[in-house]
């Protein structure tokens, strides 16, 4: 590609043109290495009127063109994650030719490695925790009981509404607990924004966006743990996983 610059995906090691070959990348450019040393950098050619600052400002604030090279990005990191632990690097990180990548790889060679090594046979896993919803009662009362006068309505509405406070209070200091004993298990976590119902696609508030660097051998005691609050009186749990680690994996570099 012409007037190019190099899009860097993410950092690996042990990799080689064949982890990469037929992966196509932003803009629908091929997927190749740059390497140094034992590092690889996992990279791809894009255009530099595209992602040149003041451009690239611009494009941020188009949400199809950011959600286009968003999957993009993904699906070249998740592709090279499935056989080498990989070191994701920000969306749009892009350097004037491979020769500077090459200087990156050396440069932050010792914080690379140490990234790697720390995630070397880990994985990151998700749990989402929802408050469960309430059974809705009938307007005015239950039974047929309903209010004698517009006051005894507005108590009860307001009575209701503390109840719903409280079980939402109680949800979140249940998936506290749940945070903390899923914690256990892993050897990092984070704790991402809830949700809106209208992203979750669920009518039940999120009360808890987690993601937890889990050890291989401790994956099947988080998936019993996982298991057993299948019937949580205050919450409906979900595990979601393996993922690459971009939770724990992102390296910010200049």
């Amino acid at each position: 590609m012409s007037d190019a610059v190099t899009y860097v995906y993410a950092v690996t090691r042990g990799a080689d043109e064949a982890t990469v070959a037929g992966l196509v990348g932003v803009g629908g450019g091929p997927v190749r290495l740059v390497a140094s040393g034992p590092l690889q950098a996992v990279v791809g050619d894009v255009d530099r009127e595209e992602f040149e600052a003041r451009a690239l400002e611009e494009r941020l604030e188009d949400l199809e063109w950011l959600a286009a090279t968003a999957r993009a990005h993904h699906h070249v990191v998740d592709a090279v994650g499935r056989v080498h632990v990989v070191a994701p690097l920000s969306l749009a990180t892009v350097y004037y030719g491979d020769d500077r990548v090459r200087e990156v790889l050396e440069q932050g060679g010792e914080t690379f490695r140490a990234v790697l090594d720390r995630l070397t046979g880990r994985a990151e896993w998700g749990v989402k925790a929802y408050a469960r919803d309430r059974p809705v009662a009938p307007a005015g009362g239950s039974g047929g009981d309903r209010p004698r006068s517009g006051a005894e309505y507005l108590r009860r509405r307001r009575r209701e509404l503390r109840e719903g406070d409280l079980t939402l209070e109680e949800a979140q200091q249940a998936a506290e607990e749940v945070h903390a004993a899923v914690g256990a298990l892993a050897e990092a976590t984070r704790t991402h924004r809830l949700q809106d119902p209208a992203l979750t696609g669920s009518t039940e508030r999120m009360v808890l966006n987690g993601a937890y660097l889990v050890p291989v051998e401790a994956v099947g005691d988080l998936e019993a743990l996982v298991a057993s609050l299948a019937e949580h009186p205050r919450l409906r749990v979900e595990l979601t996983g393996p993922w690459v680690p971009y939770s724990f994996a992102q390296v910010d570099v200049s």
